[in-house]
């Protein structure tokens, strides 16, 4: 009987993920580029300064942009992770353990975006980057 052995393809795996997490948030913050009143309000409706909305072009653009291209992917992925998790507390805390009508988290995509940047954040870009030989790639 043949073994059927399959080489692990760890690098193409970090790609297709860092294609995927960075690749689907850029078209949130291209949506943002029309303005960001609404996050604005979010801000300061807590107390928190007005021009801390503007994290979201870091989150949503900046470390997206950085992520694809696999260039400082770690620090740009902890930066996308912390980012997500400020946007579930902001804009979603009522509904942090709230479970959806189709049974999952209602937060659950958000989740899949913070926990794939943290994935990145310890993995690094792969060999399929941009840059890939300094410790933050």
């Amino acid at each position: 009987m043949n073994d059927l052995h399959i080489k692990k393809q760890n690098d193409i795996g970090l790609l297709i993920l860092r294609v995927t997490i960075a690749g689907l948030m850029l078209f949130h913050g291209v949506a943002k580029l029309s303005g960001i009143d609404p996050i604005k309000g979010m801000v300061s409706n807590i107390g928190l300064p007005e021009f801390l909305a503007y994290g979201v072009y870091l989150t949503e653009l900046i470390a997206p942009i950085t992520i694809l291209i696999g260039w400082r992917t770690r620090i740009a992925s902890v930066l996308f992770f912390f980012g997500m998790i400020a946007a579930m507390l902001l804009a979603h805390a009522d509904t942090i353990f709230a479970i959806s009508i189709m049974g999952g988290l209602e937060n659950e995509l958000i989740l899949l975006y913070a926990f794939g940047a943290l994935t990145i954040f310890f993995t690094g870009g792969g060999k399929y980057a941009v840059a890939n030989k300094n410790q933050w790639d």
